[in-house]
């Protein structure tokens, strides 16, 4: 594994008595791609203004390939951040932005325009040099935002929501273009978003947040199958989040139903939070299902149908590749492996865990 590059220890963060960063830990490895996710006001962007150096911290750390780089100034880091509102100078030309920081550092002419032509290269805008900013889409503003970021050489990338500001295909062509870069240059990224696909497609690790909290670290695949609480569960991607029983060991009742699972040492007989995935939903013949229901709505969705199913007073989500007609009676069925046990927040500092903003 490449190590620690970033380090934040005991990092607390308050605007007007207002705790935006409550005692965070958080460390970042050489050459990860990071993405600090959750809704507005999270404090995923103070997170990254504090690793910037436009923020300083109330109490606590932060490291930098071993150094403690807490009061550093922003342009003493080596990192570069780009933002989502690309922020490029509108009266110098492509050329004159990219090199604006090396122009501060005083390199050779001959220098800075190599690192302009090998920037454009690499951000897919060759021979865009004499072109004003003004006269380029959004999406080959945001390139020059990152080739401006890029010549600077700095060891980390900080990317504030940095395709907020894009349609729908222009992001994703932006997400594979930010992945390739990523393996090409070998340098840190730290991400911030709230869009759970966008970090879903291109971390390493996402570090979920919720009011201040790290609520989940973990890969996409992790915090996607394996969530921790059930805010995370709801907030990436879609779920059936229930109020269940643990009647014991691998035994649990889901709205009066016995469902076999595959959890242990949660009790006998205890409150549980039940998160059910809705492509994990199997529809069946009344006969065969575990509970009945009926089918109240259906959306097709191109590769498999959405349905809201009425069972035991809940209204199931469930996705399948088959249709079940509205009104038809269906049986369901989960399989004991697709049902994630969670415990119920117990604490005040817990209960901020689940709480919908």
């Amino acid at each position: 594994m490449s190590h620690k590059l970033i380090d934040l220890v005991g990092i607390t963060k308050s605007y007007n008595n207002n705790i935006i960063l409550d005692d965070m830990n958080l460390y970042i490895r050489e050459n990860e791609f990071l993405t600090l996710l959750g809704p507005s006001g999270c404090g995923k962007t103070t997170t990254l203004r504090l690793i910037g150096g436009f923020e300083t911290p109330d109490k606590g750390t932060i490291i930098f390939d071993g150094s403690d780089i807490t009061a550093l100034p922003p342009n003493k880091r080596q990192l570069n951040t780009v933002f989502q509102k690309y922020a490029l100078f509108p009266h110098m030309d492509i050329s004159d932005n990219i090199a604006f920081g090396l122009k501060i550092k005083n390199k050779s002419q001959a220098y800075i325009q190599d690192k302009i032509k090998y920037a454009l290269k690499l951000v897919n805008l060759d021979g865009y040099e004499r072109r004003m900013p003004d006269s380029l889409s959004g999406g080959q503003q945001q390139r020059i935002a990152i080739a401006r970021a890029i010549v600077n050489e700095p060891k980390v990338l900080l990317l504030d929501e940095p395709l907020g500001a894009l349609d729908l295909k222009l992001r994703q062509d932006m997400q594979y273009e930010l992945i390739r870069l990523k393996n090409e240059l070998g340098i840190t990224f730290i991400y911030v978003t709230h869009d759970q696909e966008e970090a879903l497609t291109m971390s390493d690790t996402i570090v979920v947040m919720n009011q201040g909290y790290i609520q989940q670290i973990g890969s996409p695949e992790d915090i996607y199958n394996e969530p921790e609480n059930a805010f995370v569960a709801d907030f990436i991607g879609d779920s059936n989040i229930i109020d269940s029983i643990m009647v014991q060991d691998e035994l649990v009742q889901i709205l009066g139903a016995k469902f076999a699972c595959v959890d242990k040492g949660f009790g006998t007989n205890k409150p549980v939070d039940v998160v059910i995935r809705p492509e994990d939903v199997k529809l069946v013949k009344p006969e065969f299902g575990t509970i009945e229901g009926e089918v109240r709505h259906l959306i097709f969705k191109g590769v498999h149908y959405e349905m809201e199913v009425h069972a035991n007073g809940f209204d199931w989500l469930v996705h399948s590749t088959k249709m079940f007609p509205v009104g038809e009676k269906v049986g369901i069925t989960i399989s004991p492996s697709n049902i994630q046990i969670m415990h119920k927040p117990a604490s005040q500092d817990e209960e901020a865990a689940s709480i919908e903003e």
